[in-house]
């Protein structure tokens, strides 16, 4: 038997300080925006958004932390720093939940939906490099893999949080948006502990504009070229998640019954990204 404990445990002493607690910003993270996803086509909807309208601003918010993450990601090279690239990502991505539903003309939801995104774009490329930092060649697949684990399970626990409410308060959608404010802000004070190492600043290569990032691709190895064009192709074809829960809606499911889907869809998720990183750390990446 302690044999077996200690084996199983062993994975975890792959997982640093610095993982554990970026992992459990993104929780909280999760917690706030999830509670709030499946039950935004519902708001805007309510708001006088059509389905039309939801899919321009899902693309533009989309569009916006894709393309942000690439220019703060190169920012955060440039400038040798991780941490205030972090926090001011959460910061943005939490301050924009009471935001969405202050003012409900279209085009304040579409500055609060974007500032979100924005914030996730400012985000990503430094928190990921800083979990990069935590692995090594051998853990790679555990560190991201416990990290997308505690974020998903977030997004399974704000839905539940969301149900709850909503079966004691049906249709009360603008206090939930309030309500996600609070753990929103909790991702941000953890985002305070948080350590770097010291990183040197190096000079800015070629192209300084906004899509300066881009003249990566063309420097780097046919490897990445290949896999950058699988993941560009997957994000092309992928749908929405909030086009499935409209057509949940749309057949007839209960708010309710449409939530808990969404929760059992994140908890699988949740339960299989660790083990399966840790696995692939044994057995190959690709």
């Amino acid at each position: 038997m302690p044999g077996n404990f200690s084996r199983q445990m062993k994975p975890l002493s792959k997982i640093s300080r610095t993982v554990i607690l970026l992992s459990i910003v993104s929780l909280f993270n999760d917690v706030a925006s999830e509670m709030l996803y499946p039950i935004m086509p519902l708001y805007l909807q309510s708001i006088g958004f059509s389905v039309l309208l939801i899919g321009i601003l899902e693309g533009i918010a989309e569009a916006t932390a894709g393309l942000s993450k690439g220019f703060f990601g190169r920012l955060s090279d440039v400038r040798g720093r991780r941490l205030p690239f972090v926090r001011l990502g959460y910061f943005l991505s939490a301050i924009s939940k009471p935001l969405m539903v202050i003012i409900t003309r279209h085009w304040w939801v579409f500055l609060a939906r974007t500032l979100d995104r924005l914030g996730k774009g400012v985000r990503t490329g430094a928190r990921d490099a800083l979990l990069s930092d935590e692995a090594t060649p051998a853990s790679k697949g555990a560190v991201f893999g416990f990290h997308r684990s505690m974020d998903t399970l977030g997004a399974a626990v704000g839905p539940v949080i969301a149900l709850l409410f909503l079966h004691f308060y049906p249709g009360a959608y603008v206090i939930l948006f309030y309500l996600a404010f609070l753990p929103g802000l909790v991702s941000v004070l953890i985002t305070l502990v948080l350590k770097e190492k010291p990183r040197i600043n190096r000079p800015s290569p070629k192209g300084d504009g906004f899509f300066g990032f881009l003249t990566y691709v063309s420097r780097s190895n046919r490897q990445y070229k290949m896999l950058l064009t699988g993941l560009l192709l997957f994000a092309l074809f992928n749908s929405s998640d909030i086009f499935l829960l409209l057509i949940v809606k749309h057949h007839g499911y209960s708010d309710t019954e449409m939530v808990g889907l969404y929760i059992f869809y994140n908890l699988v998720f949740a339960l299989f990204s660790y083990p399966l990183g840790t696995l692939a750390d044994k057995i190959g990446l690709k």
